[in-house]
């Protein structure tokens, strides 16, 4: 038997190829996720000392900062994800009589990216949770990289601070959201961070516990006012980038 193995494969090496490509599993691919919460409401926000999100954009404007850095550095085929909490642009978009919705989807088109809007999410239910477990097929397709670019403070991503209740959100990522990622969705060497306020206060260390993966954030507070790069606010007072 041995020996008609032997010929069968010297006589047509073909088959004995197609046989192995076949039986091989389909090659991981990686997905890159960049994803932004949304901006306050200048009623509620314009009579305090250090009011937030003067420029509406400062979500959009640091995450596509980011895309262009990963589609320069990945190249075009790269499967780059943009998850954007749409209805505190359109709340904005009414204050300031602008389509934010319109601008959005140009970063969108520019950079060849899948746009996921989503508008729901807290302790009970989340539609960000759905996407990083079930997105794509995590079997096949895991997720490289990994930003969130948003208010937080040590325990949440807070997706529509300070546009549907003064100085709080109503949709929100909780900490303890994260026991609900499955476990393998990412590649071994993700990239993860949450370049919101206070997150490796705490959050950096849950995620880390329930998922495997580091997660860089600050401890501190950020600071979106350059408009193209989060910097820090008081590295000299303690400020600082941590996992």
């Amino acid at each position: 038997m041995r020996k008609f193995c032997i010929l069968i494969s010297l006589l047509f090496p073909a088959f004995f190829t197609t046989a192995r490509a076949q039986a091989a599993p389909d090659a991981v691919q990686k997905e890159y996720i960049i994803m932004s919460g949304g901006p306050s409401l200048i009623e509620w926000e314009k009579y305090k000392m250090v009011p937030h999100d003067h420029y509406w954009g400062n979500f959009i404007r640091t995450a596509r900062v980011r895309i262009e850095d990963l589609r320069n550095q990945l190249g075009p085929d790269a499967k780059i994800t943009w998850l954007v909490y749409k209805p505190s642009y359109v709340t904005r978009g009414e204050q300031d009589k602008q389509d934010y919705l319109a601008d959005i989807d140009s970063v969108r088109a520019k950079y060849n990216l899948n746009l996921v809007y989503f508008d729901t999410s807290n302790i009970n239910t989340s539609q960000v949770i759905d996407y990083l477990n079930s997105g794509q097929p995590r079997d096949t397709v895991k997720i490289a990289d990994f930003e969130y670019f948003g208010h937080s403070n040590k325990a949440c991503w807070l997706f529509d601070y300070s546009n549907n209740i003064d100085s709080a959100s109503k949709a929100y990522m909780h900490e303890k959201m994260f026991a609900n990622l499955h476990r393998g969705i990412f590649t071994k060497d993700a990239f993860v961070k949450s370049w919101g306020c206070h997150t490796a206060e705490s959050m950096s260390q849950v995620f880390r516990h329930d998922t495997g993966v580091k997660m860089w954030g600050a401890i501190g507070k950020t600071d979106y006012s350059q408009g193209y790069v989060v910097q820090l606010s008081n590295p000299a007072g303690g400020d600082k980038w941590a996992y």
